[in-house]
């Protein structure tokens, strides 16, 4: 085989592969995570069963079986929990689980934080496009963002946007920034649009790109 034609191939497939190894990397990541949710019930399990049935117990106690029963068991609580959330039963539940929290100082900020910015992505916003571009970390580079929140700032009266900015390919981190909301850059993408584009590093987005808002010129106040 030439060496040109195998340098081509070997290029292709490495270029195949790539995608594929991403996309198996995230999934085992995210269902590793689920799985390791229930695990310990799994374990707790098992660790029953082998008092009444050893033998039993012995051939369930494998490690693929053991990752795909935790891994049911999870998905089960998390659909289970879904519905009952969206129960007026299960709501007042929830009401009153995160008043107990409330009172917890520390597990209060986290958890309370964690789930308003949930709530906020969740949403369509009003009057302000929720994912924006952001010059970011200087001028003349930019980044996607998520708006959280629009404040006042106190004497100019102008309005600061909270801006969260995740990270690539990890987007669960990130930065918060807060921007005059004139300097930002709307855009018309979607949440889906914008997460695909930064978990992909920037291979799937759109062919065009929306323009920087011009720069404001500074007025006189009369």
């Amino acid at each position: 085989m030439p060496p040109l034609r195998l340098k081509r191939y070997l290029l292709t497939g490495l270029l195949t592969f790539i995608p594929l190894w991403v996309t198996w990397t995230v999934f085992k990541l995210v269902l590793g995570m689920l799985a390791g949710i229930g695990a310990p019930l799994v374990n707790a399990l098992l660790g029953a069963l082998a008092l009444v049935a050893p033998r039993a117990a012995a051939t369930l106690n494998t490690e693929w079986l053991t990752f795909i029963i935790a891994l049911l068991i999870t998905l089960g609580a998390l659909y289970l929990l879904g519905w009952v959330a969206n129960r007026v039963i299960g709501q007042r539940f929830i009401n009153g689980f995160d008043a107990l929290l409330a009172r917890i100082p520390v597990v209060q900020t986290i958890y309370g934080g964690t789930k308003k910015l949930m709530a906020v992505l969740q949403n369509k916003p009003s009057g302000v496009q929720r994912v924006v571009l952001v010059e970011f970390p200087r001028r003349g580079m930019r980044v996607v963002g998520f708006v959280t929140r629009v404040m006042l700032e106190e004497g100019t009266g102008r309005e600061m946007a909270a801006v969260f900015i995740p990270t690539t390919p990890n987007p669960t981190g990130g930065y918060l920034e807060v921007v005059p909301l004139d300097e930002l850059t709307p855009t018309d993408w979607t949440m889906d649009q914008a997460m695909a584009f930064i978990i992909s590093g920037g291979a799937v987005a759109p062919d065009v790109l929306p323009a920087s808002p011009s720069p404001r010129l500074p007025t006189d106040n009369p």
